[in-house]
């Protein structure tokens, strides 16, 4: 991934993610992860598109078409788990619900490391 502005942001934003989630869990902590979450993946699939138009790859225009394009470039190793993400932001928005709030902030240590493995590629 070649475009360091966006490197520089995704970067600080998985380790943001990742500092919050050492955090114990209060609502306010599960809050402040599932809005770091949600900057980690934009960022993520942004880059990707970056990365796509300096290696003059086809420019994704979504998310799971960035994700595929970076599977196939072997830039994400575990394609499965950058899918569920996409599936996971959607239910960012409905984290009003206490119940799925939990829910999802227990899935969410997962993903930094898929992040990191990203950035290094």
């Amino acid at each position: 991934m070649n475009d360091n502005y966006k490197r520089t942001d995704f970067d600080k934003s998985v380790s943001n993610l990742a500092l919050i989630l050492a955090e114990p869990e209060t609502a306010i902590v599960r809050d402040a992860a599932i809005k770091r979450f949600e900057l980690c993946y934009e960022l993520a699939w942004k880059s990707i598109q970056e990365a796509c138009r300096a290696e003059g790859l086809e420019v994704c225009k979504s998310p799971k078409s960035c994700f595929k394009q970076a599977f196939q470039q072997d830039w994400i190793e575990d394609e499965r788990a950058f899918l569920e993400m996409i599936q996971k932001r959607h239910l960012t928005t409905h984290t009003y619900n206490e119940k799925l709030a939990r829910k999802f902030y227990t899935r969410l240590k997962q993903y930094p490391s898929a992040f990191k493995s990203l950035l290094e590629k």
